[in-house]
Formats: C-alpha cells, sequence, structure tokens
C-alpha cells in the first residue's frame, strides 16, 4: 500500500523491558508497543511505520526516530499529546515534522553516538539496573580509557559483531570513543562514581559497541593487554568473533544526526 504522506517521529525509551526494535513473536519490541499506541491515535486509518535502526534488547534511547507513513494530513502538536497520552509510561514523543520526498529513515546516513554506563567493585542498588551496569570486580580504570582511544579512527570490526552476511562491512570507522566520569545519568540510588564510554560513528555492527565494551572490561580486569586491541582491529586479525558482550542494559542510544 501506498501512502500519501511521511513524518519523522523522535522518541525517547527506556528499554529494560523491551526486546529490541524488530517485532518478535512471544516478546515485546519497541516497534510493536508504538504501532500499539498508535492503533489507538488513529483508530480507523491505516498506517505503517520505519524504524532508523534496530536496536538490541534491554537498550535505551535518549532519541530514537522512526518515520510515520500514513493518508492523513497530522495536527503535529495534537498528535504529539495524544500519543503521550496512550502510550505507557516508558516511551515518550518528543517530536514530530513533515518529511520531504523523498526521504527514506533507512537510506538516509546518520551519525550516531551511543554512551554506555557502567560502575565496578560493588553491586549497585537494584534500582540502578535498567540503566546502569555494574561490574563487582575492581576494574583499571585508566587502562581502560587508553584502551578505549584505541578504537578511534578507520579499523576492521570483524571480531566485534555477530552473524554477518555476505554483505556485512567491516571496516568502518569510529569518529571518537572515550570513557569519562559520568555526570549525564543522576540519581540518589546510583554508586558514587559512575563512568560512561561515549562512541560516535556513522553504522555500527550488530552487537559492536557491546562486544568493545566487553573487551575494555577484560583489559580492566588485566586478562587482556592493551596490544589485543590493537591487533584485533587490523585488517588480519584473525576474524574469531569475540563472546564476551557487555549487558545491554547499560547501553544507550544518546544522539542521532541526520546528514
Amino acid at each position: 500500500m501506498k501512502y500519501s504522506t511521511s513524518y519523522l517521529i523522535s522518541v525517547q525509551y527506556l528499554g529494560f523491558r523491551f526486546h529490541g526494535w524488530q517485532k518478535q513473536k512471544n516478546a515485546m519490541s519497541l516497534h510493536e508497543m508504538i504501532d500499539k499506541t498508535l492503533s489507538f491515535v488513529f483508530p480507523d486509518i491505516a498506517f505503517k511505520t520505519l524504524g532508523s535502526s534496530r536496536t538490541d534488547s534491554k537498550v535505551s534511547a535518549n532519541i530514537y526516530f522512526f518515520q510515520l507513513f500514513i493518508n492523513e494530513a497530522i495536527e503535529l502538536t495534537q498528535f504529539v499529546r495524544c500519543f503521550n497520552e496512550n502510550a505507557p509510561l516508558d516511551l515518550k514523543v518528543l517530536s514530530s515534522k513533515k518529511t520531504e520526498a523523498p526521504f527514506n529513515i533507512i537510506q538516509s546516513s546518520k551519525l550516531k553516538e551511543y554512551h554506555y554506563y557502567f560502575s565496578f567493585g560493588e553491586k549497585n542498588h537494584p534500582f540502578a539496573a535498567s540503566l546502569l551496569v555494574g561490574f563487582q570486580d575492581h576494574l583499571d580504570i585508566e587502562i581502560m580509557k587508553k584502551g578505549a582511544k584505541l578504537f578511534k579512527g578507520i579499523h576492521y570490526f570483524h571480531k566485534y559483531c555477530t552473524e554477518p552476511t555476505k554483505e556485512t562491512v567491516f571496516k568502518r570507522e569510529i569518529i571518537s570513543c572515550v570513557i569519562e566520569e559520568n555526570d549525564i545519568l543522576t540519581a540518589n540510588f546510583f554508586p558514587k562514581t559512575s563512568y560512561v564510554l561515549k562512541v560516535r560513528g556513522n553504522g555500527f555492527l550488530r552487537y559492536q559497541i557491546r562486544l568493545m565494551m566487553g573487551v575494555l572490561v577484560e583489559l580492566g580486569k588485566h586478562e587482556k593487554p592493551l596490544d589485543y586491541i590493537i591487533d584485533s582491529l587490523k585488517d588480519n586479525n584473525d576474524r574469531k568473533f569475540l563472546r564476551n558482550i557487555a549487558p545491554g542494559s547499560g547501553l544507550q542510544l544518546y544522539h542521532v544526526e541526520f546528514k
């Protein structure tokens, strides 16, 4: 079915109870919840939605975009209010605007910034579990900061993905990658000190950032040397996929910029 009009919608959501964006059998996904909410907003109007990218289970978003296709003109302010009145408490529309042809949310080039929030050395308050991963082992944060900077630049990420296809492009650029003390997400039940891995790039492989974080944790435990990261990113790496995937709940899509 062809639709006459489309809109670009930005949302925020807490991903802890969602099994990623893509619709699945016997599991609640963000896509399913958005379409369910829209069915209350447009009870008698056909529509279709496309997400800007897939997300992993339990991953949250400070901002995420989807494209709404519909054959009706929408009053944008009223739409935002009506969607938020019908949406669950862990999902919120931020803005909406009409798109210009031939905009396609999947094919449009996007700059993304992901954050991974974590702490170490103690078990955190249970309330923090949906936003912050607590690694109970002691971690050498200074060597982890050095390791994070090694991901910056153009590298070969064969080892930092799962289930690639013949079309998967492994040569990718990381624009920036740093670990800093967290002053973005705060709560009185958070540990006194926490950290955030910030990664910016134009596109990421499945589980790439969580696998990068997994290697950094191993580095912080002194289980791997800095040279391991350097060698793992070379074109002649051993192509063996990494297995230590950091939990999804610490990962957040923080910023998306359409070029």
